[in-house]
């Protein structure tokens, strides 16, 4: 099993998670997860009469993780291949005679392990999903204040064409919620697992179904319309929105990084006493970016394996099932703690208006070629006007060389090849993106 503590403890852990997310992912917190779900099954099978109550209240007041060791639980898994089998073992040693037949009743190991994890993931996205919102909203102020800042935007690495600082935010504020959208999905859907030895319940007779919907509403978890035990698709939208919040994190952290660049310098992490070198006095360095962009590089590893282990045999698997288990918590690990620096990284964000004007100017108004280009292809031709744009651009001065060659001076005033220089002038509808970006979480303008 992991350590007991939490994984954000240590000299390395606490650099990819969440102090409030990891918590929730500990061998403790999985150990109360799994107690629950003896819990919860002693009481569904009491309320059908299955079992009597007493032997059930019992069991419940045993299943409390004080009482029980993680790490002695942890060394005894070994021998059964998962930790539920020494912790039944316990359980039952501690609660009274008249109950011990009882406790795990009509249920399996994997019962037990699946439901756990369910109850896992759903309480650690509890404050993940609070840091995305944060990263959404910061976002969206960015998005909203700097709707008409106008900066160069970049393709294949090289400067491209006017855009604004709001439209990419807006971007970045998009990719969030549609991240956050399918977490959200994902996490109602983790089910509750009871389908004992073979998935048939029959250890609990024809109560079993009644049992399995009882189960499940006792932990808040959705029932399954029968046992998933190779079926892993529920595993599976949870690790895919994992990764894609992953993904959406260190978009915003790789575009961070790229425009921090001395070089570039549009924006700038804040944060007192955040980015210093060991070595370079003078440096700041991108530190959120550079830890959320490491945990969007470990994801696709973690996700290819809980996609790998989903290809499982007959009714109940041999080492796949298994697999899973650490791959999951290690992404709920790393997910929380991009979602949390994400959310500072953003709300923090230093933005720097005139360097972006700056950089956007230093080309001499060669990022808008083609504005040029299209003002004069009605008259000459799309074509045509192209390449006297192209040959234009390869002079030493484009605006001169523009104003210099008869052909285009022919169909554009000086006049009118400053409007075509101009930035504000070639921004589409990046405006109206944004706007209608915002609307999706804040509703229209007014």
């Amino acid at each position: 099993m992991r350590p007991s503590s939490s994984p954000s403890e240590g000299l390395l852990g606490g650099l990819s998670g969440a102090p409030d997310v990891d918590p929730e992912l500990s061998d403790t917190a999985l150990l109360r997860a799994m107690l629950d779900a003896e819990a919860a099954l002693v009481r569904a099978a009491a309320d059908v009469g299955v079992l009597p109550a007493p032997a059930a209240d019992a069991i419940v007041e045993q299943c409390r993780a004080e009482r029980y060791d993680t790490a002695s639980l942890g060394r005894a898994a070994d021998a059964a291949g998962n930790p539920v089998v020494p912790l039944v073992r316990e359980l039952t040693a501690a609660v009274p005679e008249h109950a011990q037949g009882w406790v795990h009743v009509g249920a399996t190991s994997q019962d037990i392990l699946d439901t756990a994890l369910s109850l896992v993931a759903v309480r650690a996205l509890g404050p993940l999903l609070r840091h995305l919102d944060a990263a959404v909203d910061a976002a969206a102020r960015l998005a909203d204040t700097h709707r008409d800042t106008v900066l160069v935007a970049r393709t294949l690495g090289q400067q491209a064409a006017p855009t604004t600082f709001g439209l990419k935010a807006a971007g970045w504020m998009t990719g969030l919620v549609d991240a956050r959208d399918r977490l959200r999905q994902a996490g109602a859907a983790q089910p509750a697992q009871l389908g004992g030895a073979v998935g048939t319940l029959a250890a609990l007779g024809p109560a079993g179904p009644d049992i399995a919907e009882r189960f499940a509403a006792n932990l808040g978890l959705p029932a399954s319309p029968l046992p998933w035990h190779t079926r892993r698709q529920p595993r599976l939208d949870l690790a895919a929105a994992l990764g894609g919040l992953l993904a959406a994190t260190g978009k915003v952290a790789l575009d961070v990084g790229l425009l921090a660049q001395t070089e570039i310098g549009e924006v700038a992490e804040g944060g007192a006493g955040r980015g210093g070198s060991s070595a370079m006095p003078h440096k700041h360095n991108p530190v959120d970016s550079v830890l959320i962009g490491s945990a969007a590089r470990r994801a696709p590893g973690l996700v290819a394996t809980l996609f790998a282990a989903a290809v499982q045999e007959h009714e109940r698997a041999a080492g796949a099932w298994h697999a899973e288990w650490e791959p999951l918590l290690d992404l709920l690990h790393l997910a929380g703690g991009a979602a949390s620096r994400c959310a500072r990284m953003l709300a923090e964000l230093q933005v720097r208006p005139e360097r972006m004007r700056r950089n956007l100017d230093a080309t001499g108004g060669l990022v808008l070629a083609e504005a040029v280009a299209a003002r004069l292809a009605p008259g000459l031709g799309r074509s045509a006007a192209h390449d006297l744009v192209t040959r234009a651009a390869a002079a030493p001065s484009f605006r001169a060389a523009l104003l210099a060659d008869p052909q285009i001076r022919a169909h554009l005033s000086e006049a009118q090849v400053d409007e075509a220089l101009d930035p504000h002038r070639w921004l589409g509808s990046a405006g109206r993106f944004v706007d209608r970006a915002l609307a999706t979480v804040r509703g229209p303008r007014t």
